[in-house]
């Protein structure tokens, strides 16, 4: 008895030697990374890591970079990219540790991590204990994760403030709550700095080739400038940035009709203002235009964002609505009774891509003219094939404006 008492006890000794060891080394990594910028918030955190990594670039210092959203990616000082690696691929804030430890062995000038903690207290922990960032960044604040951090909006606000870097600074274009955030910040000595979208001007936005908005160039540009690199710099390294292979993106098809499909990837944005915020600038790009048609993709794990997509179609109107996934009932009980557009629900697991975009393209040319599907909700599941097949269709002779 008193054996199995002392293999136990020094077991955990070990262990915890063993943990004190692994700290300190994770500590001494971070050291030799000199500028730290941890990138939070609830939209848009995967495209502002590449711009803020992008601005410092385009100042000369060597930078690495991580991204977490709709692919994780190890960005390196050349702005080459691979994979993240997990294991039975599930995503853990430990993986942190290792994305320091190949950070630093290049010995970088900054490191730009997304944040990849839901839960306040692992916000927390991922600022404190695993990056130590110096700068932080909180995008904004949107319905999104209420489970975790909510339920109420002012509550996923205060959430989101935990990763503020104590005694460091904090860059936000967050606007509804910013008396938030200055009572958080404050509370941590923690300077905030609140850029306008309005300060970069629509010339300096026709420099990218992929959609952004605004706030995100903007926070990168302040980022940029907090490690003295200048905004023609800054601007000119994430022109040069490649985009998250989430972003907003805008394809044109040739229907078996002969019509054009204007197809607008908007699954990345999959909260309700996200979503309409994208589909509002699209629509005010001309890259999409009406007859408008919307994509729903339902998920089982989802299903209050199932129903949020659906109470957001009559803000969108459009003239037909498609339901896939599962289970399309949540995204169709959303929809107001009374909502005059067609529905056309092609959910269910057992249904194939094909069959879907078969049925899509059918509607699409019984319209007779050129239309914009706009998809939305999340792109796991049947999104992510829908996407697959889609691409297979042939091009138009000409390709359409669709950029900024």
């Amino acid at each position: 008895m008193y054996f199995l008492y002392w293999v136990l006890l020094l077991s955990a000794l070990g262990l915890a030697a063993a943990g004190v060891v692994e700290q300190r080394r994770h500590f001494a990594n971070l050291e030799r990374v000199g500028h730290r910028v941890l990138v939070n918030g609830i939209r848009g955190k995967s495209s502002i890591t590449r711009l803020c990594a992008g601005a410092l670039r385009g100042g000369g210092l060597v930078t690495v970079a991580k991204t977490t959203g709709t692919a994780a990616r190890f960005i390196h000082p050349d702005a080459s990219e691979e994979p993240v690696y997990r294991k039975f691929n599930i995503a853990n804030i430990i993986e942190q540790v290792g994305i320091v430890r190949r950070a630093a062995a290049y010995a970088p000038d900054a490191l730009v991590v997304e944040c990849m903690a839901v839960m306040p207290d692992l916000q927390e922990i991922n600022q404190e204990k695993l990056i130590r960032s110096g700068i932080g960044v909180l995008c904004n604040v949107r319905e999104d994760h209420l489970e975790e951090m909510g339920p109420t909006l002012d509550d996923v606000a205060r959430s989101l403030c935990r990763s503020m870097p104590v005694g460091g600074v904090c860059v936000t274009a967050e606007r509804e709550r910013l008396d938030i955030l200055r009572e958080e910040a404050a509370a941590r000595d923690c300077r905030l700095v609140a850029v306008d979208a309005e300060s970069v001007t629509d010339e300096e936005m026709r420099g990218f080739q992929w959609f952004t908005f605004k706030e995100n160039v903007a926070i990168a540009i302040a980022v940029a400038e907090l490690l003295g690199v200048g905004r023609a710099d800054a601007l000119a390294g994430m022109y040069a940035a490649p985009p998250d292979p989430g972003v907003m993106t805008v394809q044109s098809f040739r229907t078996p009709g002969g019509n054009t499909l204007r197809f607008a990837n908007i699954f990345a944005a999959n909260d309700p203002e996200s979503t309409l915020l994208n589909i509002d600038q699209l629509l005010g790009l001309e890259a999409i235009r009406r007859p408008l048609h919307v994509l729903v993709n339902c998920r089982p794990d989802r299903v209050e964002r199932n129903v949020q997509m659906g109470r957001l179609i009559p803000e969108i109107a459009p003239d037909a609505v498609y339901l896939i996934g599962h289970p399309t009932k949540s995204a169709r009980d959303g929809l107001p009774r009374q909502w005059p557009g067609k529905v056309v629900d092609l959910g269910g697991n057992s249904r194939s891509p094909a069959e879907i975009v078969e049925s899509v393209l059918t509607h699409v040319d019984e319209a007779g003219e050129a239309v914009s599907l706009v998809a939305i909700g999340n792109i796991h599941g049947q999104g992510e094939l829908l996407l697959h097949d889609l691409d297979r269709l042939p091009r138009p002779p000409a390709a359409l404006p669709v950029g900024p």
